[in-house]
């Protein structure tokens, strides 16, 4: 670990109320048993949940909004602080860079949220059920993307900047609390943190295929296991929505030739529907198959980073209850990897 510093919790929170009024403030809330990013002011800035996996909500929203209108002049907005951005969220924004930054087009919406926004990650204390981000060579730590790191260890919080906005945030904090290196003994209870979980998340995930793997098990798949997971999907939408690499949308035309960006998902009857009425992806199973190649095999083939970053959302947020790690498993048992 590179420079660690550490600050009271009791500090912490006045610090926190002094964000709230510099920054667009968002952190990871708890309610009614599930926990997402609310806007924080002094009214909620102590129910903040830290080191906790995974808000509801994945980082992508913040920078590719639902619906927004991509004719519209870039407006000054006021800086955006997103606090708690699990490793496997800010390992997906590789990909997004390289599809909306790092091409012959730069989406200017997206550049501009992006360089507007410091992003705090968190490290994960703990899993849930369908985290598998080790199974694709992802720490439940972040390593990458990250501004600053935050680690809350008993009554103290530690913090590592990642980037030059991170470091300038960190002088910052300085003006309102006392911030001291990190406590050797701190460091290396978070050390020994991450590697238990590491070795847990690995363990639990022991016979899940690799992203690699994945790829070449799906390419040599017949047609069966695809009707039989497929029997319960009801094209909601929802695995490739709540997905944090899924950025699929459609460019709808308004008057005065406004154009609307919004979220499409492969998964949607007529995603794929051209003129003449035909549709390739007419038939569910082929529609369902249809997300896993664009995932795992042809995503490749385009982009450096990996589609899927182990989060396990879209398990979670399947109506028709498809657990994507069971076909893989048994993909990988039928095919003895």
């Amino acid at each position: 670990m590179g420079k660690i510093s550490s600050i009271s919790a009791t500090d912490w929170q006045t610090v926190l109320l002094n964000l709230a009024r510099s920054y667009s403030f968002y952190a990871p809330v708890s309610f009614n048993g599930s926990m997402d990013y609310e806007l924080i002011d002094e009214d909620n800035a102590g129910e903040i949940v830290y080191n906790h996996p995974k808000p509801s909500t994945p980082l992508k929203t913040f920078f590719l909004p639902v619906k927004e209108n991509v004719t519209a002049d870039l407006k000054e907005q006021k800086p955006a602080l997103i606090m708690g951005a699990p490793s496997c969220d800010l390992a997906a924004l590789d990909i997004l860079d390289e599809m909306y930054l790092n091409r012959d087009y730069t989406d200017i919406y997206y550049k501009n949220r992006r360089k507007n926004s410091i992003l705090i990650g968190y490290d994960c204390q703990s899993m849930l059920e369908n985290c598998h981000c080790t199974s694709y060579g992802i720490n439940p730590f972040p390593e990458k993307n990250f501004d600053l790191l935050l680690i809350k260890l008993d009554d103290n919080l530690l913090l590592q900047s990642g980037s030059a906005k991170g470091t300038a945030m960190l002088k910052e904090l300085e003006n309102h609390a006392r911030i001291t290196e990190a406590e050797e003994n701190d460091i290396k209870r978070i050390e020994e943190k991450r590697a238990d979980l590491r070795e847990v998340l690995t363990q639990k995930n022991n016979k899940l295929p690799g992203y690699d793997s994945s790829g070449r098990l799906i390419k040599a798949s017949d047609d069966n296991i695809w009707k039989s997971y497929a029997s319960t999907c009801v094209s909601c939408g929802a695995c490739a929505t709540i997905c944090p690499t899924c950025t699929c949308f459609l460019l709808i035309d308004r008057p005065d030739f406004e154009k609307i960006r919004q979220l499409d998902a492969c998964q949607y009857p007529g995603f794929e529907r051209v003129a003449g009425d035909e549709d390739p992806l007419e038939e569910l199973p082929v529609r369902f198959k249809n997300r896993y190649q664009c995932k795992y095999v042809w995503k490749p083939l385009k982009f450096k980073s990996i589609a899927c970053t182990g989060c396990g959302r879209c398990i979670e947020t399947c109506i028709g209850k498809i657990n994507k790690n069971e076909l893989l498993r048994e993909l990988a048992s039928e095919n003895k990897v």
